[in-house]
């Protein structure tokens, strides 16, 4: 069981992020946020992929006015992306339930003052995101794109909202590798209370984004750090849904949907295991009720691993076993065996919700 660090709870619209809150799993759209229509269907998309909030870009005065009307056609909680013009943070901080901003760039205190009332009057958090490549230059020169000052120019900027009675805060300290990023959230973990949001930023296409964020937000994950996280893949929003919903389910930290356990394919297998359990994901993708389901090539394994499955697969050559709680219930055709695997599969989700 993963014992989560103590943070202070905040709320994103009506997602509540840190504390005992669930941990949750953003995106961000990568439309101009001025198309209203295409950044209107992006959200909805994450909306229905499983997203709990979307974050969206505002870069000048028309995506700033293009808020109001996304926000009246969606229903995710909204977080305005705002950099160096302040402005854009005021205008946003009328509409949206969140602002991220990089205070680093964001320009003066009395500019950030601004921005900070307007949250403040509208009982909204706030992001402060660093970033290791625009940190400010004084951390740079001093201690190089490193973990320190990362954490250096996060512990000036808390401070700076705390100076001005602001609290409602999550941070967030992204490098685009590993190491630093583990780094730089271990670092200033024990050193405030404040939600984290996890994330490896520029972390390239699906294949190398999941890998690399597994790791990084894996391993923050299992030491407790981390209240609301997004996996950054380049084009890929239903995805960056997926592979964090993944990573908290392999975790334990979320009961989503079946736990699938299939085996490596070796030479004793006497079925065709990858369609069998392509087929058995696709037929039961419907099932959000959390149960461990083993889908099995050969009787070596098998019978070991079905003992701890709520329903499983032992196949064998041309026939194969129905399981449930480590028993047999039917030897069947191999054939037949996945029709009658679902629908067992269906009856144990329908008797654990009765019983929720």
């Amino acid at each position: 069981m993963i014992k989560r660090y103590p943070t202070k709870k905040i709320k994103v619209g009506n997602i509540e992020v840190g504390g005992d809150a669930p941990i949750s799993v953003q995106s961000m759209t990568f439309s101009k946020t001025k198309d209203i229509e295409s950044t209107v269907e992006q959200i909805n998309r994450l909306h229905f992929a499983g997203a709990d909030m979307v974050r969206v870009a505002v870069l000048d005065e028309e995506d700033a006015k293009a808020l109001k009307t996304i926000k009246e056609r969606t229903s995710l909680p909204l977080i305005a992306d705002i950099h160096f013009n302040y402005k854009l943070g005021l205008m946003a901080g009328e509409i949206v339930d969140c602002l991220r901003i990089n205070p680093g760039n964001i320009g003066s205190k009395d500019r950030i003052k601004a921005v900070v009332d307007v949250c403040k009057e509208r009982n909204i958090p706030i992001r402060i995101g660093v970033n290791s490549g625009s940190l400010e230059e004084h951390l740079e020169n001093k201690y190089g794109q490193t973990p320190k000052a990362m954490v250096e120019s996060a512990l000036f900027h808390i401070k700076f909202l705390e100076d001005l009675d602001f609290t409602d805060i999550k941070v967030s300290l992204k490098a685009s590798d590993i190491f630093r990023t583990v780094e730089a959230y271990r670092m200033l973990r024990p050193l405030v209370d404040y939600p984290f949001h996890l994330g490896v930023t520029e972390a390239g296409t699906k294949f190398h984004a999941t890998i690399k964020s597994s790791i990084a937000l894996g391993s923050l994950l299992l030491d407790g750090i981390g209240d609301t996280m997004r996996i950054s893949i380049t084009g890929e929003l239903e995805e960056e849904i997926k592979v964090g919903k993944a990573i908290l389910k392999d975790l334990g930290l979320i009961k989503d949907g079946l736990n699938i356990i299939s085996c490596p394919t070796c030479g004793r297998i006497e079925v065709d295991l990858p369609k069998a359990v392509a087929e058995v994901e696709e037929r039961t993708k419907h099932i959000k009720t959390p149960l461990n389901v083993s889908v099995m090539g050969c009787v070596v394994n098998a019978i070991g691993e079905a003992k701890e499955a709520d329903v499983a697969i032992a196949y064998g050559k041309g026939s194969g076993l129905i399981m449930k709680k480590g028993e047999v219930i039917a030897k069947l055709p191999e054939n037949e065996l996945v029709d009658r695997f679902v629908l067992e599969v269906e009856k144990e989700a329908e008797k654990v919700e009765e019983n929720i």
